[in-house]
């Protein structure tokens, strides 16, 4: 028993635990939350086309020395901006136009950074995350724009599940379409951008998507996944720090790993959407296969897939 208590009370004990525990479940709830969205609408690209453009930002911040998380803002902002100027032509496709602008960011990032030799150190943190070395002013920050970030996305939470699920229809409707792609697209770099101190640049997408497809399996409707998203990157991120804690490895792989085990988990054993459902459901009340050629019934009112239920 007092192992047990050990290993829970110990992390908190230390200082630079308690701010990467604040600053985890932070980054876990605004990621499941900003992720949902991207989920629903379909475009996970984005969040790794985002995560990889934020590079030339902080390219460009360490050569002219001022604040690495700035700039590497400004980069994804401007980014995300020219990703949503460019879908605007629906000969291509979102996830097209996100690759070149994917690859040409991240080309030029390699390519500033080439200017100056010797950069080692806030480039590896940069990539693998720091959650252990932050600060309180970097807490306070994450506190601050995640804020912001949540209520951004309470304020335009249906305009945004709207176009997610019909966007002629929502253009019929009325809808600023391009103004709410620039929000999103905004919401989800602002979010990798606080979330690169907990995982880096590498893993940022997995906090991002993950939490929120684990919650697509788990439901069908959207007021829960919203809850249960940031619910399970929260938790995963507590769970990392704790073994990062008690076996001295890497808490943003940890992280990761965590929150992508939950993934499996809900892929093999969701109540309605897992592998395990799926092969309930071709079986007939007896037990026996269904016959061939015999469709199986749709689903009735009470069983509306998630885009119907998008106006409860």
């Amino acid at each position: 028993m007092n192992a047990i208590t050990d290993f829970l009370t110990g992390p908190w004990e230390h200082l630079f635990m308690q701010r990467a525990f604040a600053v985890a479940v932070m980054c876990g709830i605004v990621s499941g939350v900003v992720g949902a969205h991207v989920v629903l609408r379909g475009m996970a690209f984005i969040g790794d086309a985002v995560s990889h453009s934020v590079f030339p930002g902080v390219a460009i911040a360490f050569v002219f020395q001022f604040n690495l998380v700035l700039g590497g803002a400004i980069a994804g902002l401007l980014t995300a901006l020219a990703v949503a100027v460019f879908s605007q032509n629906r000969r291509l496709k979102e996830d097209s136009v996100i690759g070149v602008f994917f690859a040409a960011a991240f080309g030029l990032g390699i390519v500033i950074l080439s200017t100056a030799p010797g950069y080692s150190g806030s480039l590896e943190s940069f990539l693998f995350g720091q959650i252990l070395g932050i600060s309180d002013g970097d807490v306070a920050t994450v506190a601050v724009m995640g804020l912001i970030l949540l209520l951004v996305a309470a304020a335009v939470h249906k305009e945004l599940v709207t176009v997610s699920l019909d966007r002629e229809t929502a253009k019929a409707a009325g809808l600023p379409v391009f103004a709410l792609d620039i929000v999103l697209y905004a919401l989800v770099t602002v979010t990798v951008v606080i979330s690169l101190q907990a995982v880096g640049n590498i893993l940022v997408l997995a906090l991002l998507i993950t939490p929120a497809a684990c919650a697509r399996l788990l439901t069908d409707r959207i007021g829960v996944m919203m809850v249960l998203a940031p619910a399970i990157g929260a938790g995963s991120a507590v769970v990392g720090l704790y073994l990062s804690y008690a076996y001295n490895l890497a808490a943003g792989g940890l992280i990761v790993l965590v929150v992508t085990a939950v993934f499996i988990l809900c892929w093999l054993f969701a109540p309605r959407h897992s592998l395990l459902a799926a092969r309930r459901g071709r079986k007939s009340p007896d037990g026996e296969l269904p016959q061939a050629g015999v469709p199986e019934p749709r689903p009735g009112p009470d069983r509306a897939p998630l885009e119907e239920s998008a106006a409860s």
